[in-house]
């Protein structure tokens, strides 16, 4: 009984400090008035020419007009209207003949097995890991919480061009499904009527090639969020790039060493 008594009394005393110890909750309304100071805190920074933040980072993702990308931004802010920034992206980029189709297969009462997709005399699959630097300039911030601040990007740096060959599955000469990839040797077969599909993903990894080469774009980039601490862009702009090797995207047509596409991007991030 004296130890459950003593036990009682410990737990008494150490809820009592914790109490005495655990700082006060700030209400909601104070919560909301300090965050309205932080925000005019900010907006005073700024008209008086003092950045209110010094870096930024935002993830993005981008419909090229031949392709998709993924990026990644760090931005120093130097000026109320200029920051430096450090992008890295990756791209698959797709040639403007392509076209995806499929062959079917009779399995059997009035029935046919459609085989996986493929595109046709399609050599290589085209991606790009490029590394960038630039600045951004800001041409009109937000007149209000539901304005929108404009944006002008000139970026560049280097471009990593990566070739995987790309493999159908065929029917050889003895019936038998095997997959293949564009050889001089397999050319016919390659480019014969007894292709079953495409073999996903699964193959080439090992066997790209690498192709360097530089890019440079410009673009626009629209921030319509409310507050100035988060970013939600659209990011609309042209990308160029050249390549020291060709690049032998399709059979059927001439590799090329320059490229030039637009594109358009959502951002989403935040400024410190």
């Amino acid at each position: 009984m004296k130890k459950i008594s003593l036990a009682c009394i410990m737990l008494l005393v150490s809820t009592f400090l914790f109490a005495q110890q655990a700082p006060d909750k700030k209400t909601k309304s104070e919560k909301k008035k300090e965050k309205k100071d932080r925000i005019n805190e900010m907006i005073k920074m700024e008209e008086e020419g003092e950045p209110a933040f010094h870096k930024q980072s935002a993830f993005g993702f981008k419909l090229n007009t031949d392709g998709w990308g993924i990026s990644y931004e760090f931005g120093k802010i130097r000026t109320v209207t200029k920051a430096t920034v450090f992008q890295i992206e990756f791209n698959e980029k797709k040639h403007p003949k392509e076209e995806k189709q499929s062959n079917s297969q009779p399995v059997g009462g009035g029935f046919y097995l459609l085989g996986n997709p493929f595109i046709y005399g399609k050599k290589n699959i085209f991606y790009q890991l490029k590394l960038g630097v630039g600045q951004q300039i800001r041409f009109g911030g937000k007149g209000n919480k539901n304005g929108v601040a404009v944006y002008g990007m000139v970026v560049g740096g280097f471009s990593a061009g990566l070739l995987r060959p790309y493999y159908i599955e065929v029917a050889d000469s003895t019936g038998e499904n095997v997959d293949i990839k564009y050889t001089p040797s397999d050319s016919a077969l390659f480019l014969s009527n007894r292709i079953i599909g495409g073999t996903g993903l699964a193959k080439g990894w090992g066997e790209m090639k690498f192709a360097p080469g530089l890019h440079l774009k410009t673009a626009l980039r629209f921030d319509y969020n409310r507050f100035n601490y988060f970013i939600s862009a659209i990011e609309v702009g042209f990308n160029a790039e050249y390549y020291f090797k060709e690049i032998d995207q399709m059979v059927l047509n001439s590799p090329k060493n320059f490229f030039l596409n637009a594109y358009i991007s959502l951002l989403f991030g935040k400024r410190k």
